[in-house]
């Protein structure tokens, strides 16, 4: 059930501690098609708990996943749908054991194929590889091919995520070479209009290959 959740825009929230602006510009995203949202805030001093207590029954009514960022204790206690894991944020089986056998549990693995296919191994619903394309929120991310992508395609069972600055120009490369889903921050939550460069990034999941250049 979580593989059919994890295809299409994966919304990741920007740094920001207006809880207000944040839901605003999260129903945008919902409503532009988002698939999935994930709740990331590295600001120092965020009071973290009211933000997703408040996200979880937004995404709820859109029927969309929760997923917090690195963390799977705030995960719990604002009943998010799930985790993604870093490399330093504890392991698969503590999460699942934590959130449920429904939660969705995501793993980052940069550009480590083998990390990826220890996770599928370990439990985990997804792998995410990247930074794709430089990216503005990590300068200093190592670049991970689209090759790579493609090879993750062929050697894995659960979905596959494309992140690290992907826009609506790039975004069917990353598809193309196997991306199940993109996650993207800045290309939609800076853009004028944050609805419909959501509806934009959904869009390329309802063309086939062959619309591709």
């Amino acid at each position: 059930m979580a593989a059919r959740k994890i295809k299409g825009l994966y919304a990741i929230t920007p740094d920001t501690p207006d809880a207000g602006a944040l839901l605003a510009h999260v129903k945008l995203c919902l409503d532009g098609g988002a698939s999935l949202v994930q709740y990331r805030n590295k600001m120092p001093g965020v009071r973290h708990l009211p933000l997703v207590a408040a996200l979880a029954p937004l995404c709820r009514q859109h029927g969309v996943p929760l997923i917090v960022n690195d963390d799977a204790e705030l995960a719990y206690a604002a009943k998010a749908d799930g985790v993604h894991l870093g490399r330093d944020d504890g392991d698969i089986a503590a999460a699942r054991q934590r959130l449920g056998a429904d939660s969705i549990i995501g793993v980052s693995c940069y550009d480590d194929l083998q990390r990826a296919i220890d996770a599928q191994a370990a439990g985990a619903d997804y792998v995410a590889f990247g930074s794709i394309f430089a990216s503005p929120t990590k300068p200093h991310a190592q670049h991970t091919p689209l090759s790579l992508l493609t090879e993750g395609r062929s050697r894995l069972r659960i979905p596959i995520v494309a992140i690290g600055g992907i826009t609506l120009h790039n975004a069917p490369q990353a598809i193309a070479a196997g991306a199940d889903a993109l996650a993207v921050i800045s290309a939609v939550f800076d853009a004028l209009d944050v609805q419909q460069a959501a509806q934009n990034f959904s869009n390329l999941f309802n063309r086939t290959d062959h619309d591709f250049p």
